[in-house]
């Protein structure tokens, strides 16, 4: 499996993403419509925010977290041992579990990384038992993350990473819920989730994005140093927006999708 996404330290990435995700895990539980007591699959789980919430919400489901970032693995397993919760390293494009596993699968902001992501949604729905259910959420990443435009808007216009596309694949509007009915779901559902992202103050703000892990973290550290500080000085003149230094509030929205495994 090929990812797009920067994937390397996972104290980074719970600083980028792994604090926010957390946060955005239990209404997509909720939406995926989880159950105690079921045979669950957390697919891309990372650092395990998915994969703790489950465990929270359904004590006595029994629950896999698989992932191919070692050292995510590493960081979710010190997070807390239980026997019904386990986490793997496996490829999500050709999971290593029989046909009707689980009885519903998971995949938090995962499917937009990978290209194959048709490949990804068909292995869902094999290890889904018949009447089980399948359930995913993607960011919004080009309407809905005002938080990250920001520093791609901004290094755009000083010609900076003119090349990356926000438009990943299944984040513009219809695209899960089209690849859930081509993936031979029934009773798919659609909808949006949204949550706030807050910092204290801007150098909390550039640190979380520029600690080298996911996208705009590849996009600050491969610039040059007076590059990378001319980016700095033009972001936090629009964070601060002509106010004090202090706290600052970004919306986020992110797309959830889930369907009924015939």
């Amino acid at each position: 499996m090929s990812t797009t996404f920067n994937a390397s330290v996972a104290e980074h990435y719970e600083q980028l993403m792994g604090r926010w995700s957390r946060r955005l895990a239990r209404p997509f539980a909720h939406f995926a419509g989880v159950t105690d007591g079921e045979r669950l699959i957390d697919v891309g789980c990372g650092t395990g925010s998915l994969t703790y919430t489950l465990r929270e919400l359904a004590p006595n489901a029994t629950i896999v977290g698989i992932d191919l970032a070692q050292s995510y693995l590493d960081y979710a397993r010190a997070r807390g041992s239980d026997p019904k919760m386990t986490f793997e390293r496996a490829d999500a494009t050709d999971l290593p579990f029989a046909d009707g596993s689980f009885d519903r699968a998971l995949s938090l902001l995962v499917l937009h990384f990978i290209p194959e992501s048709s490949r990804v949604v068909g292995q869902l729905r094999r290890v889904v038992r018949s009447g089980g259910v399948a359930a995913a959420c993607v960011w919004d990443n080009y309407g809905g993350l005002p938080h990250l435009r920001l520093v791609f808007d901004v290094a755009s216009t000083l010609g900076f990473g003119r090349e990356r596309s926000l438009l990943r694949p299944l984040t513009a509007p219809g695209e899960l819920e089209a690849a859930w009915k081509a993936g031979g779901f029934r009773n798919v559902t659609a909808s949006t989730l949204a949550m706030r992202f807050e910092f204290n103050d801007f150098d909390e703000y550039w640190s979380a994005l520029s600690v080298g892990e996911g996208p705009t973290g590849a996009l600050i550290t491969n610039l040059a140093p007076d590059d990378r500080e001319r980016l700095r000085e033009h972001v936090r003149l629009v964070y601060l927006s002509a106010k004090p230094d202090g706290p600052r509030s970004f919306a986020g929205t992110a797309w959830v999708c889930r369907g009924e495994v015939p």
